[in-house]
């Protein structure tokens, strides 16, 4: 038998390598890409609210994206606002049971040319339980549209369904968010700025004194944010994030969004807050999250 020579065996090696690297290579790339992700922060705050009366939620989401724009997702936290709304009053929150958990589905379409994005979609939020009488499940469809540059969005929402956050007639509600999320250099810090107007659409009946939704529940809101890629300290917190965020909000009815113990007035009439504390309030939250 004839022995390869070292320096022979070394090149037969290098060639085997490269004809493997080169199959490789020649595999195309798979269009489908699956991430997920979970969060720890001391509370959950959507659009200037606090869902959870300022105490801590677990959030995590699983998404799915194709390479040509299209793509799907799925999201969820703990809540507590529909338990706890209505306090003093008879029956005493929104739902008899359930209403401690926000699900989201949502599917959309986007992409890029140049430095400009945009995407566009519907999202389903999906509060699973049971209400009480003459209460309506806050169930929302919304369909959105955002474009952005850079560090710059904007985005637009719509709500389709007639019920929007347990609100009646309210089809046509909207909300609109300008952010920006400014990287710091090489530092692994962005800071992130937004500010949003929700302004609702039509009356629902059991408003005091007849009032508008938008009288009682339109508002604007404002965050500012630092958060920091941990990735930057050490490898081993790839895809780990950890930040600060303060929100408020204003012109937010205390009849809409207020404390029991908080007096206020709309449409000429007076009336109190449904919650145990102000959900409109100023808020600061902390988090970390992990993506994979």
């Amino acid at each position: 038998m004839t022995k390869l020579k070292p320096i022979a065996l070394l090149i037969s090696l290098s060639t085997l390598g490269l004809s493997a690297a080169t199959f490789a290579a020649d595999e195309p790339a798979s269009p489908h890409t699956l991430t997920a992700n979970v969060g720890l922060y001391s509370q959950y705050v959507f659009r200037g609210l606090t869902q959870t009366n300022e105490e801590p939620a677990i959030q995590g989401g699983f998404d799915y994206a194709h390479s040509s724009g299209f793509y799907l997702g799925t999201w969820g936290s703990n809540i507590s606002w529909l338990r706890e709304n209505l306090t003093g009053s008879t029956p005493s929150s929104t739902y008899k049971s359930g209403g401690s958990v926000e699900l989201d589905f949502y599917g959309g379409y986007k992409g890029s040319v140049g430095d400009f994005g945009y995407d566009v979609g519907l999202l389903q939020y999906y509060y699973p339980g049971d209400v009480n009488t003459g209460f309506l499940k806050a169930n929302t469809l919304e369909a959105y549209a955002a474009g952005s540059w850079k560090w710059f969005t904007v985005k637009y929402s719509h709500a389709l369904s007639n019920h929007v956050f347990g609100v009646n007639d309210a089809r046509g509600t909207s909300y609109l968010d300008l952010s920006a999320a400014v990287p710091i250099a090489e530092t692994g810090l962005t800071v992130g700025l937004h500010y949003g107007m929700q302004t609702y659409d039509g009356k629902d009946p059991i408003n005091t004194n007849g009032a508008s939704n938008d009288a009682l529940y339109s508002y604007d809101d404002y965050k500012i944010s630092l958060a920091y890629d941990m990735s930057k300290a050490s490898k081993t917190f790839s895809g780990m994030t950890v930040g600060v965020a303060y929100t408020d909000t204003s012109s937010a009815n205390t009849c809409g969004y207020g404390a029991s113990t908080q007096s206020g007035s709309v449409n000429g009439a007076a009336c109190t807050g449904v919650f145990p504390k102000n959900i409109a309030n100023g808020q600061t939250t902390v988090w970390v999250s992990k993506s994979f």
